[in-house]
């Protein structure tokens, strides 16, 4: 085989001169203009974005700031500088723009450890192998990979489906004001459609155990992201360029990565319990696995959780005793295990869903919306109060507000495994149909029923 200095010295000496004409500046030009508007595009989301389907705004620059704060450190001059970008951004300078966006993510990068922080008061689980050691699994029940699978796994995706069309419309506002604009939404609040970025790392998970089964490894996960997945946001994104960069996991979770305790692990965990239904060590495990691409410790955690949701899904129909079994698989001496443990504290002590929840929101007020933390205690006060109602849960993690779809999505696949296909009411189902449209290369449009199927193939072959 050629060496690659060879290959490259043949691509010099082939070479033939072209002839160019005098408008040559014109294909500078052109070829210029592109990446650069490309570029100024997404500088200016970081500072300023509206949600596609909720129309909330968000700012990752400064929200960068606050989840490195949330995680015990200092930025220093963090707000002033994002006070001067601001300013660029309005002004529409886009060479300040850039250099303030590099100032304060540097900023960020280089914060320094605030040891007066409670963060540090907790016990961090930094592999799969030291969080299972404090923990206890339940043991796992050996089930049949049938048309009933199937079916539950149907019901699972739809009701995911749904809870993703139902969220995105309503997500990045708190339940304040959600309920004074729409009231008790327990209905879709315009025509849904099943765009979602959130099911498009669960999908690419998917399609790396069918091809690789019990050998995949976080690496065949984020290759699969590279090739399919075109964007992400917070951690992802943060996650995707340092893939993009040949910074492998479980560093690409961690390089460079203010939102690594964000939701973007939590909102994908419930594809590692339907690949392991009944076992929820392996969907634990394979959510850690899964995670560490993008999150850490506490980011890593909340996957843990839903994925251990699901699983059990699959073998208990008692939502409550689901919920308080995932909980207490929550290490009790990390902020994670603190956090559900506090929902779920406030859902024995409070009759309505809704006062149980502003304990919570209270509690976790510094936290962006976009956070784990608050994610899960709504998760927790969906689903304790919602008691296995698929509507009611649904309606019950409207009113929580926050990032309503990712809850929604997760705790909407549990529900729909215990309640199956024909408990899902109509009026859920009939606008989704069969179709998932999605951003997803090579995936763009897919079957739910085929994706069920293609689920129950796929944990059949990781039986042991």
């Amino acid at each position: 085989m050629k060496k690659a200095w060879e290959l490259a010295r043949e691509m010099y000496v082939e070479g033939v001169p072209v002839y160019q004409a005098d408008d040559n500046q014109t294909i500078w030009e052109d070829n210029a203009s592109g990446p650069e508007k490309a570029q100024d595009e997404l500088i200016k989301m970081y500072w300023h974005s509206q949600v596609p389907g909720s129309r909330a705004h968000e700012s990752i620059t400064l929200a960068s700031i606050q989840a490195i704060e949330n995680r015990g450190y200092i930025v220093d001059d963090g707000l002033e500088i994002y006070k001067r970008g601001l300013k660029a951004f309005e002004e529409n300078d886009m060479v300040e723009l850039h250099k303030i966006t590099f100032d304060l993510f540097n900023a960020v990068n280089e914060a320094r450890k605030n040891e007066e922080s409670d963060y540090w008061n907790q016990t961090f689980y930094d592999s799969f192998e030291d969080y299972a050691k404090v923990v206890t699994f339940p043991e796992k029940i050996e089930l049949a990979y049938d048309e009933e699978m199937t079916r539950k796994n149907h019901a699972g995706w739809l009701a995911q489906i749904i809870g993703g069309a139902y969220g995105t419309c309503i997500e990045g506002y708190t339940g304040e004001s959600i309920a004074e604009r729409y009231g008790f939404v327990d209905r879709y609040i315009r025509k849904p459609n099943t765009y979602n970025d959130d099911i498009t790392y669960e999908l690419a998970l998917l399609l790396a155990y069918k091809e690789f089964g019990k050998k995949t490894t976080a690496l065949d996960i984020a290759r699969e992201w590279v090739a399919r997945v075109p964007m992400g946001w917070s951690a992802e994104d943060f996650a995707l360029r340092n893939l993009k960069a040949g910074i492998l996991p479980p560093e690409s979770g961690k390089f460079h990565n203010a939102f690594n305790e964000w939701i973007g692990a939590q909102m994908r965990g419930a594809i590692c319990g339907q690949l392991y239904p009944g076992n929820p060590y392996k969907a634990a495990e394979c959510a850690w696995m899964d995670a560490s691409i993008s999150h850490a410790r506490n980011g890593i955690l909340g996957e843990v959780f839903n994925a251990i949701m699901t699983s059990l899904a699959y073998v208990e129909t008692d939502i409550r005793k689901i919920v308080t079994t995932a909980i207490e698989l929550m290490p009790e001496d990390s902020e994670y295990g603190q956090v559900v443990r506090f929902a779920l504290e406030q859902c024995k002590k409070h009759d309505y869903y809704y006062d149980a929840w502003m304990k919570c929101e209270e509690k976790y007020i510094k936290y962006n919306w976009i956070h784990a933390y608050p994610n899960a205690a709504a998760e927790v006060v969906a689903l304790w109060y919602g008691e296995g109602d698929f509507t009611k849960t649904l309606a019950m993690c409207g009113g929580c507000g926050q990032d309503v779809d990712c809850n929604a999505a997760q705790i909407m696949t549990v529900i729909g495994i215990i309640v199956g296909l024909d408990n899902i009411p109509n009026y859920w189902k009939e606008p989704i149909g069969d179709e998932l449209d999605t951003y997803v290369r090579g995936l763009k449009k897919m079957s739910i029923k085929q994706l069920a199927e293609m689920t129950t193939e796929v944990a059949k072959t990781l039986v042991e």
